[in-house]
């Protein structure tokens, strides 16, 4: 194989314009016909002045511009090699050079490099009659040098490898005159060298031979028959040896080309003439009929302008003596616009990338059309509202760029049809779809779904719960869409976030690292990130408030009474009340909240069942009927406190009970009293009660343990130094403590009172004792009794009533601030302490 450089003007100009745009040199190949599949045409390293890794790098592909590709390109060596076996002749036929044309495209930067393979002819066909045998009738009267055309024969070869030569058998009439055509192609005329003589030889018979030139010779073989007929001395004669005649293409069947006529002086026979073809190829038979009796040259079969531009149509016109006549008709097809634009994809990236800078070749094309002139000039257009448009290059090269910012996130992908249309008339176009993907990139952030999440979760959590999920949704796809959850560093209480939540970095699910306790913490908040899995990376973020729901996980908590065994409460209450007489209150709490803290209280137990009752609601213990002196002294209820939880919890509280004659009455009437007096009494009286309140709660919340120690220890030595009696104490408190004889018992109780401003009928109310209290006996009886509140030393009978004086002043003082209900929120609060003497009881009544 071998470069032929085609150094001609066009060639040169075809050059020039390769130096100005894309399609930079053309190079010229030749490879023989027949030759194996992978044979090798050429190496195209050193026309294209690269090397094999450019080679390879560039993206070098072969393309053909025919429907088939017939070479191959190995982008490792740069050998351009024979796809297929390739016959000349069933490709090109006659025509010649037969060129194959195909483009190397090479990438970064575009270059498109043309090349022609011209198919070179090796002598495999013999040439070939159409017939075996040729006759000819010729006149005896036929004069010397008289031409006779033979038909010649057919070799699809071309070149030196067509027919080169005729010859003719020894015989003593007729010589071989071998001629050219205008084509270069050779035909022979039999020449009459001696005159006939029918009575001599009526018949000859001639062999004609057809020699090619290739190696080794090939030859064809024909018969020629001469017969020798009687005197016919006129030949006809054409009107004009050439006809000139141009026909449109694709001109229907039938349709008349021209008439040829040709005239016999001769009359008969030998006046006679027929028309018939004369030396054509087969195509014009196919597309031509001649009648031989008028001469009429019609339309057979299909005129197609780019098969064949013009043909030759030899006519013999034959008299009834055998004589003849040749003319030719020249028959020049004109084009017609029946071919549509062609357009053919040379190169494509796809998928492309959302970011893609403007001006981006994306496809790379060329637009052909069959036809000639306006017929075959083309225009290329594209649909309007694209992010692309269309920039025409050299040699009807188009490049589709991209001319707008692309989002993959509003189109996934474009079907861009490409229109050509011709300038003929009508005009013709063609379409070409060309499907471009658009490629991802990370260009979206992960959007929650909420602004703020709010999830709750209730308290004593089982560590590792599921508290809720965020979940952020990001427009990309594949990787850049992938989203991955995690908390941002923070403080709850004063500890870090992660000690108390967790979250799973592929689901967004919340998890609780604790166990939570809604008294110590109602809610907190949290930060979460979504990145997502781009590069450079995605985020954002949301904040997420867990609610602590309240649980009945608290039992009521009782703050009056109190329920220790050290200091028993006992409540007095007077045998003279009536039915609603306010005794006590029960008070008591609940750490939960909501419906969980709503508390009720029950009787559950009552040593007279029918005496007291408990007020569901508020846990007033109230007498439900009058007491009576079959009623026991002492009466003990047992109160149930329950919650609304689910389910509900509950306590008890114990409450002691002493019915006393006579206390209540003295004070159930008022003296009327001036209301302006009594209000300003009260108001001193209630200021005095709050000092008193404030420094005895203090003094109680810092030394109240401490006190109570020291004082009991204190006057338990007292007790023992001053008396040689042991008095024995006992928690019930005696029976025979009414009687008149028993003599002056002196009682020493601590009580807490609670009066209310405005009031004209003021009560005690009777708490449990704050110091212990103790019961002595009379001297005179020498007995010892047993009291509630534990034992302490009794003073003597003189203090006893200094002590009962003071307690009587108290109370009268105070009684027109006592007040109906059991509350002290708003009530003065005060303590006394008195040592009161049965007798003063009685006389007291």
């Amino acid at each position: 194989m071998e470069i032929h450089h085609n150094n001609r003007q066009g060639w040169s100009f075809f050059l020039y314009l390769c130096m100005c745009g894309a399609i930079c040199e053309s190079f010229h190949y030749s490879v023989p016909e027949e030759k194996k599949s992978g044979s090798l045409v050429a190496n195209v390293l050193k026309d294209l002045k690269i090397d094999v890794k450019e080679l390879s790098a560039r993206g070098t592909r072969l393309v053909s511009e025919g429907t088939k590709q017939y070479f191959q390109l190995d982008p490792h060596s740069g050998r351009l090699l024979l796809k297929d076996r390739i016959d000349r002749e069933a490709l090109c036929g006659q025509n010649n050079p037969c060129i194959l044309l195909s483009e190397i495209v090479l990438e970064n930067p575009l270059q498109v490099h043309r090349i022609e393979v011209e198919i070179e002819d090796v002598n495999d066909n013999s040439p070939q009659f159409s017939k075996k045998e040729f006759l000819f009738e010729i006149s005896e009267l036929t004069p010397t040098n008289t031409r006779f055309p033979l038909e010649k024969a057919q070799d699809l070869d071309k070149g030196e490898n067509a027919i080169q030569n005729y010859t003719l058998s020894p015989n003593d009439h007729f010589t071989l005159d071998v001629q050219n055509h205008s084509d270069g192609s050779k035909y022979a005329e039999l020449v009459l060298q001696k005159p006939l003589d029918r009575e001599e030889d009526m018949h000859l018979l001639l062999i004609l031979f057809a020699a090619d030139g290739g190696t080794p010779k090939r030859t064809g073989t024909a018969n020629v028959i001469i017969d020798v007929l009687d005197a016919n001395d006129n030949f006809p004669q054409f009107g004009d040896s050439v006809y000139k005649v141009k026909l449109k293409e694709n001109t229907p069947r039938d349709t008349l080309v021209t008439k040829v006529e040709a005239t016999d002086r001769d009359f008969g026979s030998y006046g006679d003439i027929t028309y018939s073809f004369s030396q054509v190829p087969e195509n014009v038979l196919k597309a031509f009929n001649l009648n031989k009796h008028t001469g009429e040259l019609t339309v057979a079969g299909t005129i197609d302008y780019e098969e064949e531009i013009s043909c030759e149509i030899n006519i013999k016109a034959t008299d009834g003596g055998g004589l003849s006549a040749y003319c030719k008709v020249i028959v020049e097809v004109e084009d017609k616009n029946d071919n549509a634009p062609e357009v053919t994809l040379t190169s494509l990236t796809s998928p492309l990338p959302e970011d893609s800078p403007p001006d981006l070749v994306v496809a790379l094309f060329r637009v052909t059309d069959r036809d000639s002139g306006d017929n075959g000039r083309t225009a290329c257009t594209t649909e309007a509202n694209l992010p692309f448009a269309l920039k025409a290059s050299v040699n009807n090269y188009y490049q589709l760029v991209t001319q707008q910012p692309l989002d993959r996130e509003r189109v996934s992908e474009y079907n861009i049809t490409i229109t050509a249309t011709d300038w003929g008339s009508p005009r013709l176009t063609s379409t070409r779809i060309i499907n471009v993907q658009i490629s991802d990139v990370n260009d979206n952030a992960p959007v929650f779904e909420k602004s703020t999440y709010e999830m709750q979760l209730r308290e004593n959590n089982i560590p590792g719960l599921l508290i809720g999920f965020v979940q952020a949704k990001d427009l990309d796809r594949a990787q850049n869409a992938k989203v991955t959850y995690l908390l941002l560093p923070g403080k709850v209480r004063d500890q870090p976030v992660s000690s108390y939540v967790s979250i799973n970095s592929e689901t967004g699910n919340l998890y609780a690292i604790r166990s939570l306790d809604y008294e110590q913490i109602k809610d907190f908040q949290v930060s979460v990130r979504a990145v997502d899995s781009g590069s450079p990376p995605l985020s954002s973020e949301v904040m997420v408030r867990v609610v602590i729901m309240d649980e009945n996980d608290n039992v009521p908590f009782i703050l009056y009474p109190l329920q220790n065994g050290t200091s028993p409460s006992n409540d007095l209450v007077p045998r003279g009340a009536e039915a609603g007489y306010l005794v006590t209150k029960v008070v008591a709490v609940d750490r939960d909240s909501g419906q969980n803290s709503w508390l009720s209280y029950e009787l559950l137990k009552a040593t007279e069942p029918g005496l007291f009752s408990v007020g569901v609601q508020n846990g007033e213990v109230k007498t439900v009927r009058p007491i009576n002196k079959r009623d026991n002294l002492k009466q003990k209820l047992i109160i149930g406190i329950k919650d609304n939880g689910s389910p509900p919890q509950s306590t008890s509280a114990t409450l002691s009970i002493l019915l006393v004659d006579g206390f209540s009455d003295p004070y159930m009437k008022m003296v009327d009293i001036p209301k302006d007096e009594m209000m300003q009494e009260e108001d001193r009286t209630l200021t005095m009660y709050l000092v008193i309140c404030l420094a005895v709660i203090s003094f109680i919340f810092l030394l109240s343990v401490l006190v109570f120690v020291a004082i009991k220890i204190q006057k338990r030595r007292k007790f023992v130094e001053s008396s040689a009696l042991n008095f024995p104490v006992g928690p019930n408190f005696p029976e025979n403590c009414g009687e008149a004889d028993a003599g002056s018992l002196s009682r020493a109780y601590n009580y807490e009172v609670c009066l209310a401003g405005g009031s004209l009928n003021s009560e005690f109310r009777f708490l449990r004792p704050l110091f212990p209290v103790f019961s002595v006996e009379p001297a005179q009886s020498q007995g010892v009794q047993r009291i509630s509140t534990g034992s302490q030393e009794v003073p003597s009978h003189a203090a006893e009533g200094q002590l009962m004086s003071e307690a009587r002043g108290a109370v009268s003082e105070d009684s027109a601030a006592r007040s109906g209900g059991p509350g002290c929120a708003g009530n003065q609060a005060i303590t006394a302490n008195a040592n009161i003497g049965q007798n003063d009881w009685l006389s007291y009544q």
